[in-house]
């Protein structure tokens, strides 16, 4: 899935979206890859105190469900955040809580 800012998600998008961003760890990497604004790879394991198991998963999470993504470059994967659906995301939510 790659929905454009433009783009309406689907309630199964939406719901997928926010099971991602259901943990603490996983919003961390978010912030974190929107902060810095670049692609990084094996750099995140060491920023959190966790497994390079753990922050897999976290990152397969939030992959999975179309917000980050993760271009291959030899041995390792390179993680950025996926504007385009976190913008539309940003804007899904705005219209689910606006009066």
């Amino acid at each position: 899935m790659s929905p454009t800012s433009s783009t309406h998600l689907t309630h199964d998008d939406l719901a997928r979206m926010f099971k991602a961003m259901a943990h603490p760890a996983r919003i961390r990497i978010i912030e974190h890859l929107k902060a810095i604004d670049q692609c990084i790879c094996g750099e995140i394991v060491s920023i959190f105190p966790l497994s390079q198991s753990t922050v897999s998963q976290h990152l397969k999470s939030l992959k999975d469900a179309g917000l980050i993504r993760g271009e291959v470059e030899g041995p390792k994967t390179c993680y950025c955040i996926n504007r385009e659906t976190l913008n539309a995301f940003q804007n899904a939510v705005e219209r689910l809580i606006k009066d």
